[in-house]
């Protein structure tokens, strides 16, 4: 049998990678589609497939698909693009952030002050769990190409240093300052990487590390952020962030926080309850 002649794609960074079948497998499974449906939508990408075709327009033509098939997986599988819909502030990005930890266990406080031994820091996230507490800074980009620097693991970490100098000489506090974490939605730069590595800080972007990246995390928790869901327009997104609603599973059943942002069609109103159920269903 004659070997299928290999096929190069073009990444959002530019570089051609070759098209693994494998990979965009794996992502329609934990879209939570269907076997019929991703075998269908399996078929009909490689029989699209040309030199040099876009990581970009393979997605959204699998997304069109699911779309057509089952609303509530193409609203999963379109999670990357949601998390980008948190902004354009960084405050609904660290609360979800926040709720990730949550699920871990951890008594979560977002945006706090913490005295250093210079001058005082405001933490994006202070995580408690038993006698460890650990700090997180949130980095979150609209622009799915943007990458964080090595700027930011050198600032963020000659933060922390001040905050664990004076967390050492409190005789008050019997808690471990145990981990500094940065998290992006999108990546960080190779220096970047090698700089918190180095300097012991622990970095979670949407694919690094390989075990424990943020989509792995995600995926984990089942846990969708509200700009997922595609029955409600940007506005609508826009009103629940406002009320500090990030989650779909927070949304079920709340038919009154929906008459509150102004939705009123009943037939909506059910769609958009049903859509949110089936995503958080596990």
């Amino acid at each position: 049998m004659k070997k299928q002649r290999e096929i190069f794609i073009t990444k959002g960074s530019g570089n051609a990678v070759p098209f693994e079948r494998h990979k965009l497998e794996l992502s329609l499974q934990k879209s939570k589609a269907n076997k019929e449906d991703i075998d269908s939508i399996l078929k009909h990408i490689e029989n699209i497939l040309y030199p040099g075709i876009t990581t970009k327009e393979i997605y959204k033509n699998a997304f069109k698909l699911l779309y057509k098939k089952q609303r509530h997986t193409a609203e999963i599988y379109n999670l990357k693009s949601a998390i980008a819909e948190l902004g354009p502030t960084g405050f609904p990005f660290e609360k979800y952030i926040g709720e990730l930890l949550k699920f871990k266990g951890y008594e979560v406080k977002i945006g706090q002050n913490i005295k250093g031994m210079c001058v005082d820091h405001e933490v994006d996230i202070v995580a408690i769990k038993n006698d460890r507490t650990l700090l997180a800074e949130c980095k979150f980009h609209t622009d799915p190409n943007r990458h964080s620097d090595v700027k930011v693991p050198m600032y963020i970490y000659s933060r922390f240093e001040d905050i664990l100098e004076a967390w050492d000489n409190d005789i008050n506090t019997d808690k471990e300052l145990s981990e500094g974490i940065i998290y992006t939605n999108t990546r960080f730069t190779q220096d970047a990487v090698q700089y918190a590595n180095c300097k012991g800080l622990k970095l979670i972007a949407w694919d690094y590390p390989q075990k424990g990246s943020l989509k792995n995390q995600i995926d984990l928790a089942a846990l969708y952020p509200i700009t997922c869901m595609t029955r409600l327009t940007k506005e609508d997104k826009t009103k629940l962030l406002q009320e500090n609603l990030v989650l779909v599973k927070d949304l079920c059943g709340r038919k009154d926080l929906l008459r509150k942002i102004g939705i009123t069609n009943q037939t909506r109103i059910a769609n958009i309850l049903k859509d949110a159920e089936k995503m958080c269903a596990k």
